[in-house]
């Protein structure tokens, strides 16, 4: 009888993925700026190796599409084809304004110690981003962090609005044979040098409350 337990149970496991294969987190995403958005934010659950990026190292050109233009597209192409990679997408669909919160779930596969990495575009901004990278998934209960914004280092901060998207500005995204920094750096903020007036839109930081919430 006991016998017959046990294996019925290892049956139930191997016929569920969720049970055998996944867990579920809450992901929960604050703005806490007075006058910039966030756009839709990229998500990602992996083991150590990929590398969303690195400070004081030059930005990946899929990096500098979120950075720059907000577009997830490159990243989770990326990441979803990394065989360390659980899952990658894009985690919400709309922008996130000052003081708002928006959740979402993101999945990971059982057994493994597994990290999130998550970004998105702050919006107006040449190429301003906020980034959690290689968070510690929570065995349980939850982990809550407070995040900077990051300056791409790939476009200059000129802060035209013929260079920046979005509905206050209404710009392109990436700006094509031009080069920012050179490499990954906590942002300045905004100084009012183009047609942004720091008084609306500029910041300290941290700019974001993240909490990550095991649900499974």
């Amino acid at each position: 009888m006991r016998k017959a337990i046990y294996t019925a149970l290892a049956t139930l496991a191997f016929s569920n993925p969720v049970l055998a294969m996944d867990r579920e987190y809450e992901v929960t995403v604050t703005n806490l700026t007075r006058g910039q958005s966030f756009t839709p934010v990229f998500a990602a659950t992996h083991r150590p190796g990929p590398h969303l990026f690195e400070v004081g190292a030059k930005a990946s050109d899929d990096l500098a599409a979120l950075a720059e233009g907000g577009d997830t597209a490159p990243l989770v192409a990326t990441f979803g084809a990394d065989p360390a990679v659980s899952e990658a997408k894009a985690a919400t669909n709309s922008l996130l304004g000052p003081g708002q919160t928006v959740k979402f779930t993101v999945m990971a596969k059982r057994g493994n110690n597994y990290l999130l990495s998550l970004a998105a575009m702050l919006i107006p901004t040449n190429d301003a981003f906020v980034a959690v990278k290689e968070l510690r998934l929570p065995s349980s209960g939850e982990t809550m962090v407070m995040v900077p914004a990051y300056d791409a280092g790939s476009e200059p901060n000129d802060e035209l609005c013929a260079n920046i998207p979005g509905p206050v500005c209404g710009g392109v995204g990436l700006s094509t044979g031009v080069d920012g920094e050179g490499f990954v750096h906590i942002h300045a903020g905004i100084h009012g040098s183009g047609e942004l007036i720091a008084a609306d839109y500029d910041w300290r930081n941290p700019v974001a409350k993240i909490t990550v919430k095991r649900m499974r």
